[in-house]
């Protein structure tokens, strides 16, 4: 059982592979903006000048959809949403640390496949 746990983890890291690239666009990120305070992670579409396009969800959120998503219950799933620059205090790159798995990895880890075959998927 424990090997099934650390090879998870470790195919996961395939997930964050766009660290060695840094961000880029189809990387897992975490943007942090104010103005309401809120954090968004998904998967970075695009960032420019003008803001940031991710199709993502609130941070908050994150536990409470991947339940969901491992019941096959309904979702509302990761949504586009374009964050205005003036917005955006930082984008973080989702990744692992040390033995802290990334939110991606969780996800692969819970779920058994990684975050971009989800979303191909839907």
């Amino acid at each position: 059982m424990q090997n099934e746990g650390a090879e998870a983890f470790t195919m996961a890291k395939t997930e964050d592979s766009s660290s060695n690239s840094g961000i880029v666009t189809g990387s897992p990120v975490i943007v942090n903006l104010h103005s309401p305070r809120e954090k968004v992670w998904g998967v970075l579409r695009e960032l420019n000048t003008a803001g940031v396009f991710v199709r993502g969800i609130d941070l908050n959120t994150f536990d409470d959809w991947l339940r969901m998503v491992v019941r096959g219950e309904r979702n509302l799933s990761l949504t586009h949403v374009f964050l205005p620059m003036w917005r955006v205090e930082r984008v973080a790159l989702d990744e692992s640390v040390d033995d802290i798995p990334s939110l991606a990895a969780q996800f692969y880890s819970r779920i058994g496949i990684t975050l971009s075959d989800y979303l191909d998927s839907e």
